[in-house]
């Protein structure tokens, strides 16, 4: 499908509406009603478009954001431009998605986990604490770690919620994946109860720290 324009994928978005789709995603701040396993479908036939996904974004539709971030090829935006992205992507899902399926794979990706981690905007904020969260995993060398353990400690029981989870998400992994700061973790999580409540599907990991960083530690055993 390539060649496809802007105003046919429009049309083919707007017959995969569904309202019943659309009721749950607004429980969870996301307005719109595509079923993303038939979003994911669309996207495998229109393939990589680099230009359909950067027309597709300038909609401001969130089904044809989400769209977007699937035929992009992420390491195609400059800096300047994931960041404009980052702070009109309002939407939890399409926040979600630029992050781990464009910023992550992108050659700017610490640069920007270094400003947004700092900005005053608690979305914006939370973007960082994100990206710092997958380096905390996955390549922590060079991070202070208990320079962060620091900052959550200070800040994370009064943030904002989306920036209060991924704070708690980095909580969670320096404790999982990092033993000698793992007490200190726990600990904090449990002064703070961040997420304690937080309501859990059978069978589910709990987001509260304490118990996220002991099932995870314990199935690594």
């Amino acid at each position: 499908m390539t060649g496809t324009t802007v105003t046919e994928v429009m049309a083919e978005l707007a017959a995969l509406e569904d309202p019943k789709v659309r009721a749950v995603n607004e429980k969870h701040g996301d307005d719109h009603g595509v079923n993303l396993g038939k979003l994911r479908a669309l996207a495998k036939q229109l393939k990589t478009q680099q230009e359909l996904a950067r027309e597709l974004w300038a909609t401001r539709d969130t089904a044809a954001r989400l769209l977007a971030l699937l035929i992009c090829r992420p390491k195609a935006f400059d800096r300047d431009e994931l960041d404009t992205m980052l702070r009109e992507a309002r939407r939890p899902k399409v926040h979600d998605w630029l992050v781990n399926y464009a910023v992550k794979k992108n050659p700017h990706a610490e640069e920007l986990r270094t400003a947004w981690s700092a900005d005053p905007d608690p979305v914006v904020a939370s973007a960082g604490w994100a990206l710092t969260a997958e380096r905390v995993t996955k390549k922590p060398d060079g991070l202070d770690l208990a320079g962060l353990l620091d900052v959550i400690e200070a800040e994370m029981k009064d943030v904002p919620d989306r920036l209060q989870w991924a704070m708690n998400t980095c909580l969670a992994q320096i404790g999982i994946h990092h033993p000698e700061h793992r007490s200190r973790a726990i600990g904090i999580g449990e002064r703070l109860r961040v997420l304690e409540d937080y309501p859990t599907s059978p069978g589910c990991t709990s987001p509260y720290a304490p118990t996220w960083i002991a099932e995870m530690v314990r199935r690594a055993s």
